[in-house]
């Protein structure tokens, strides 16, 4: 990926509209990567592939307050404008916009966007209303930007199953794009939390993406998804202080528990450490011919 010099910050709303606007675009395709900022190889992955399939390539950097709970890490969330400002010029972002929250959020507003019973599931369970701000702040987003593909990863699955309901049972202009998650070299998916682990914990993380992969491992080998389950979570237990918030096969994008028509199931994971919550997944296909 090139450096781009030329990469504009923007900070308002009507400012990024006015350059977007679909009358000046001539033609000019538009990539749009929606981010909470401290930027790590993941979003980096996102940007450039946007980069290598449109014209014009828009970032945001927002922590959004309406997706955190009450006692959740919204303050403690790490950020760095000056390195995400760096790090997005060197993945050839064009635009990068950094709203304030009184940009995004001028006025009380008592609408809600319900996602559904696919929130309903793994963190939905434990984080009442995270995915109705998360769904709130993406809606204006994409009306901000009304890009023409937007790039999320696969680490967040059921963020980018929900999103995809929601574009498709909204008739959002924008396709999503998603990005498999980009790891460290032990497995570990890339997640700005990161940060937060300690020295010890972080050498017991990568054991979340080891027990995941026993479980697709084990499931092929045709053990029957509720006992995988239960050989996922042990494989955490016994080699991570952590604890398990949850450890679950659901029927995948649907996230439901009837598999019968499903062509994907995915396991999925959440860990609780000291300082910071970790998820991983993995999704696996149903259809013997298509298993690797």
């Amino acid at each position: 990926m090139n450096a781009n010099a030329t990469m504009q910050i923007v900070r308002s709303v009507a400012e990024l509209q006015n350059i977007l606007n679909p009358r000046q675009r001539e033609g000019r395709t538009v990539g749009f990567v929606p981010t909470m900022g401290f930027l790590h190889e993941g979003h980096l992955a996102l940007a450039g592939q946007a980069r290598r399939e449109h014209d014009v390539v828009v970032m945001s950097i927002f922590v959004n307050p309406a997706q955190f709970g009450p006692g959740e890490d919204y303050e403690a969330y790490p950020r760095d404008e000056q390195r995400d400002a760096e790090l997005a010029a060197a993945a050839g972002v064009d635009y990068l916009f950094i709203p304030s929250v009184e940009e995004m959020y001028p006025h009380d507003s008592s609408i809600r966007i319900l996602p559904g019973t696919q929130a309903e599931q793994l963190c939905g369970a434990s984080r009442p209303g995270h995915f109705d701000g998360v769904l709130k702040v993406l809606l204006k987003l994409f009306n901000i930007v009304d890009p023409d593909e937007s790039y999320f990863g696969m680490k967040d699955a059921q963020q980018l199953a929900i999103i995809e309901t929601f574009v498709r049972d909204f008739n959002l202009r924008t396709a999503i794009n998603r990005v498999e998650t980009v790891r460290e070299e032990d497995g570990m998916a890339k997640s700005s939390r990161n940060v937060r682990l300690t020295e010890q914990e972080r050498k017991e993380a990568s054991a979340i993406n080891r027990a995941l992969a026993s479980g697709k491992k084990s499931y092929y080998e045709g053990v029957p998804l509720s006992e995988i389950e239960k050989i996922v979570s042990s494989a955490i237990e016994n080699h991570t202080s952590g604890t398990i918030d949850y450890v679950k096969a659901l029927a995948y994008p649907s996230l439901d528990e009837d598999f019968s028509d499903a062509d994907e199931v995915i396991i999925a994971a959440a860990v609780k450490f000291s300082s910071t919550r970790l998820i991983d997944n993995i999704i696996m296909s149903t259809i013997k011919d298509e298993r690797k």
